[in-house]
């Protein structure tokens, strides 16, 4: 059984026999992407975990796209309909749309276990294990022997908009130069499968031989890496015309380390 983002009103907090638990199916995976409370947030979805694996996008309560202006989203590429219908309940309808994208990638979508969205970001939970992590949507039952704890609560980010599987990597990146200045650091990815636009790693005071880390989330699944772009500016004219390199990029697949 799939639950695409079960109802919280009169269902949280209720019996097992009421609602949707564990306990209905062999393998019950949920996707939670509007669990804020009712009141006052208005989040149609239930928070706790209550399957197998349960799966928090975003961290499960704002979609990210789902707070476009109004008149933007109730005049969508999918008709009038569709956009007023998304306007009222945008957080709530994502996870049936990540469901749908879900039968196209089946390697997107992949939940990192972690106990809050807060550690996902900051990369704790970062590589997949050595079995892998389950994929969100449509191929989570891939999973069903391999579930051990009492209720798995699984983080991932997704795009703004379809097609909405992300893809994670960190990147260190060690610099190389002669001074310090302040400016961004920017890296793309590109490999057999294809190639990222590029991500920030870093804003501020940049200094050589010092080394800074990011988790990106990149728009698609490059394959093996095969080159690195690197690319910094300090955005403003400097006459001293400073120069900076990287020592070394390293690249880590979330997906198999």
């Amino acid at each position: 059984l799939s639950g695409l983002d079960p109802a919280q009103p009169y269902f949280q907090g209720t019996p097992i026999e009421v609602r949707l638990d564990k306990s209905d199916a062999e393998f019950v995976d949920v996707i939670h992407t509007d669990s804020a409370p009712t009141i006052p947030n208005l989040g149609f979805g239930m928070r706790p975990a209550i399957g197998h694996l349960d799966f928090y996008p975003n961290g499960g309560e704002e979609m990210p796209g789902c707070d476009k202006n109004p008149v933007s989203q109730i005049v969508d590429l999918d008709g009038i309909w569709e956009g007023t219908r998304d306007f009222v309940a945008c957080n709530h309808l994502r996870s049936y749309k990540y469901y749908s994208d879900s039968i196209i990638y089946p390697d997107g979508f992949l939940g990192y276990a972690c106990s809050s969205y807060e550690l996902f970001k900051e990369g704790n939970c970062f590589p997949c294990p050595e079995e892998g992590c389950p994929p969100m949507g449509h191929y989570a039952d891939r999973f069903k022997d391999k579930v051990k704890d009492e209720f798995t609560k699984l983080y991932l980010n997704t795009r703004e908009a379809k097609d909405f599987p992300l893809w994670r990597y960190k990147v260190s990146v060690t610099l190389s130069g002669n001074s310090k200045v302040e400016g961004y650091v920017n890296v793309a990815l590109y490999g057999t499968d294809g190639n990222t636009r590029q991500h920030q790693i870093t804003k501020g005071t940049l200094k050589p031989d010092n080394t800074y880390t990011a988790y990106i989330d990149v728009e698609v699944n490059v394959g093996e890496v095969t080159k690195v772009k690197f690319l910094w500016n300090n955005n403003w004219v400097n006459p001293t015309l400073p120069k900076l390199g990287a020592a070394t990029i390293t690249v880590e697949v979330g997906q198999n380390r």
